[in-house]
Order: structure tokens, then sequence, then C-alpha cells
């Protein structure tokens, strides 16, 4: 439990009293423009992170700056598209998704050859995330008719969703953002 209080990676979600009908109806198709934009951003941030801790034993804070408003914006797109929240996701309001990640003290907090290896040693992760994302998948299903019909999203549906982006964002700052060397718990507790 020690493990998860002081974990240097902690996401919340608001959530939200009423939602929109008919934006949940639509929502697959609002949400075009700003998967582009996000697209377009992916890619570049695990190489670069790579190669300046291992051959320069360097993460500038510039650099994690970088790394986090892209990670802080993905998960408001995530949040969207999941139904969790309404607001259309900004590109630089945090909104009702706060996440707070330390910055890495590199020589001191991160092993220069880990890098290598951290997305291997993710694996197990991986494959439990995936079981995991099938059954959001269901559950954002189940929520998008609550939603339609109720203007709410059921507080066990939310709380698991938000749980197992909890443990996603985890382990993507463990594996690629490489802001810690510490193994991500088994667990969707903040």
């Amino acid at each position: 439990m020690d493990l998860i209080n002081n974990y240097p990676v902690k996401l919340t979600i608001d959530y939200p009293e009423k939602l929109d009908k008919l934006s949940t109806f639509f929502r697959i198709f609002y949400a075009i423009p700003v998967l582009i934009i996000l697209s377009l951003l992916n890619g570049i941030l695990f190489p670069a992170t790579l190669l300046m801790i291992l051959f320069m034993q360097k993460y500038p804070k510039w650099w994690f700056d970088w790394n986090f408003a892209y990670i802080k914006f993905a998960l408001r797109v995530k949040a969207y598209l999941l139904l969790l929240r309404d607001e259309y996701p900004s590109t630089d309001n945090d909104q009702a998704v706060h996440l707070e990640m330390d910055y890495p003290d590199v020589k001191k907090d991160l092993n220069r050859w880990m890098p290598l290896i951290k997305w291997f040693l993710a694996i197990p992760h991986y494959f439990v995330l995936s079981i995991l994302s099938i059954v959001i998948c269901l559950f954002v299903i189940i929520a998008w008719f609550a939603i339609l019909f109720t203007g709410r999203y059921p507080k066990g549906l939310f709380d698991f969703v938000v749980g197992v982006l909890v443990w996603a964002v985890r382990v993507i700052a463990y594996a690629f953002l490489l802001v810690t060397d510490v193994y991500p718990p088994f667990s969707m507790s903040n």
C-alpha cells in the first residue's frame, strides 16, 4: 500500500454530476479533431527521452514539461472519449483531469541503462491492461446508454474506468516517459 501512496504519478478525474445527452450521443464525431492532433504528436516522446537519459544522463526540465503537457492532453482526450467528462479537451487547461508527476533527478533517481529494458519489463502490465481495456469498452457502452437515459455516468463504472487509467498512466510514466525506475504496482488505486 505504501508504494501506491508514494508512487511519483497520480491521476484523478472529477466525477461529473450531470452529462449532456446530445454530446454523449455524437461523442465519437466530436472527438475527431482532437484525435487528429493527438495522433500527429504521438511517437516522438520515448526515443528522444531514452537517448537523453542513456547518453547524456539528463532529462531536461523543458523536455519533461513537454512530455507532461502531452500526457495531460492525451488523458483529457481519453476522458472525453470514455465519456468521463463533457468538456471538449483543451490543449492547455487541466479541466477536470488532474495529473501529478514528479520531475526526476536523473543522476540520483534513474539508472541510465534502465530505459533500454523498461518497456520489456512492463509486458505483464500490457497484458493485464489489454484485458481491462476490453472490459472498459463494454462498460463505456453501458455508460453511454445510462447517460442517454439518465444524464449520469454510473459511479461504479466511472471509478473502474478511472482506476484503469490510473494504472495505465503509471505504466506509461515508467516505460515510456521514463520518469521513474520504481516498477508500477498492479493496482487501480491512487
